[in-house]
């Protein structure tokens, strides 16, 4: 396993999925974890990583919130300074088509999946590029690589994300601070429950993920692995990149198996 030793790293969407994967991986790779997530479920994220020998706060609020985002650092800082900065937190926004999406749509989506990201990497930056390091890890996703994989506020704003840390990593040329995406694939989280819940009760599970090489759906632990190669110098020469975990998903335009016409 990569070591963050007594390191501290922030990690936003901490209270499910993902981020709570990540939160105990990265606590069991010796940091302590600064938690926040809209959801006071991100308290019992905090549990179970102190119960497994980890340390580590949790806030409960809104990552698009300038005030949010600020106290996190500040606590981070206050624990010996802040290393990692993972900006998980996000919201799918459902599959509303072209001609139902309203503006309100677009501005709950993006000011979560879009402005929280940029208010992290922002308020993580300020500190580390002083000290000539740090890792910032983005979760973007394949659907921020082309369509297909979400709907189009979603998909939007994790281009967004992407865009983000390629013009993040080139602001920040120089000062030793690495930033990347993580891009997942279909991935069995509290955002994409229903999807995995239906197909159960359809009797087509077999069918999740079908249409990636690996023939599956990811769990969280999977993303959050490679979100914490990120964050560790096992990554030294990486960045500004979008790093596709999806069982292959995205390696190619649509077939049918087997045929190529």
């Amino acid at each position: 396993m990569a070591s963050l030793e007594g390191r501290t790293a922030i990690i936003t969407g901490a209270a499910s999925g993902i981020g709570r994967a990540a939160a105990q991986l990265f606590s069991q790779a010796g940091a302590f974890v600064v938690l926040a997530d809209v959801s006071d479920k991100v308290v019992e994220t905090l549990e179970l990583v102190k119960a497994a020998g980890g340390a580590g706060e949790a806030y409960v609020g809104d990552v698009a919130d300038a005030p949010l985002v600020d106290t996190l650092v500040a606590r981070a800082e206050a624990n010996g300074g802040l290393d990692v900065m993972f900006a998980n937190a996000g919201v799918s926004g459902g599959l509303p088509g072209l001609f139902e999406l309203t503006v309100e749509d677009w501005d709950r989506v993006l000011r979560i999946n879009t402005v929280g990201v940029f208010l992290a990497v922002q308020a993580a930056a300020k500190v580390m590029a002083p000290r000539g390091k740090g890792s910032i890890i983005c979760t973007a996703s394949v659907a921020g690589i082309r369509s297909g994989a979400g709907g189009m506020p979603y998909s939007a704003s994790k281009a967004a994300v992407i865009s983000i840390v390629q013009t993040g990593a080139n602001q920040l040329s120089g000062t030793g601070v690495r930033i990347n995406a993580v891009c997942p694939g279909l991935t069995e989280t509290g955002m994409t429950q229903v999807v995995f819940d239906r197909a159960r009760e359809r009797g087509t599970e077999n069918k999740i993920g079908q249409l990636n090489p690996l023939r599956r759906a990811a769990v969280p632990e999977e993303i959050a692995r490679v979100a914490l190669f990120l964050a560790s110098d096992d990554a030294s020469y990486v960045n500004g990149q979008a790093i596709a975990v999806d069982g292959g998903l995205s390696s190619s335009h649509p077939v049918v198996p087997g045929k190529m016409a």
